[in-house]
C-alpha cells in the first residue's frame, strides 16, 4: 500500500538535525502524511511495526503483535503496516504520531502508544477495555 514518496523540490535535513526537523513538522511530505491518515482510518486497529503480523521483525513488534492476539483482536478489523518497506513510512509515522519508536498501535484512529504502553494497559485490562469499545475483537460465540 506505501511506496516510497519523494519530497520534490525540498531539501532533507541532515541527520543530525532531523530532530529539530520534527519539532517544526518539516520532514513529512504531504503524500507521506495522506498515506499515513489513510492507513489509520484502515481498520479499527491499526499497527505500524517492524516486519509482518506473520513475521515480526524485532522483539517489540512480536510482544505488541502477541498481546493484540492474546487479546483476541479480529483479523478482519485489523491492519499492519510494515515499515521497513518504505524509509518514507519509517520516518513519517514518528513525526506523525509524536512518538519516537516503533511499533506504534492505533485504534479508532487514535495513537495508543508503543509496545510498553500496549502492555502496560493490557496488564492493567484498559487494552481490553479499549478493544472493547472499539468493538474489535472476535465475538465471544466466534472465538
Amino acid at each position: 500500500m506505501f511506496r516510497n514518496v519523494i519530497n520534490r523540490g525540498l531539501l532533507r535535513p541532515a541527520a543530525s538535525s532531523r530532530i529539530n526537523a520534527y519539532a517544526f513538522g518539516r520532514c513529512m511530505s504531504t503524500e507521506t502524511k495522506e498515506a499515513i491518515e489513510s492507513a489509520v482510518k484502515s481498520a479499527p486497529v491499526v499497527l505500524f511495526m517492524k516486519g509482518t503480523p506473520e513475521f515480526p521483525q524485532c522483539g517489540f513488534s512480536k510482544a505488541t503483535i502477541s498481546m493484540l492476539g492474546q487479546q483476541g483482536v479480529d483479523p478482519m478489523k485489523f491492519a499492519a503496516y510494515n515499515v521497513l518497506e518504505d524509509p518514507e513510512l519509517r520516518e513519517g509515522i514518528k513525526e506523525y504520531s509524536e512518538w519516537p519508536t516503533i511499533p506504534q498501535l492505533y485504534v479508532n484512529k487514535e495513537f495508543v502508544g508503543g509496545c510498553d504502553i500496549v502492555m502496560s494497559m493490557a496488564q492493567s485490562g484498559e487494552l481490553t477495555k479499549l478493544l472493547e469499545e472499539a468493538q474489535a475483537l472476535v465475538p465471544e460465540e466466534e472465538a
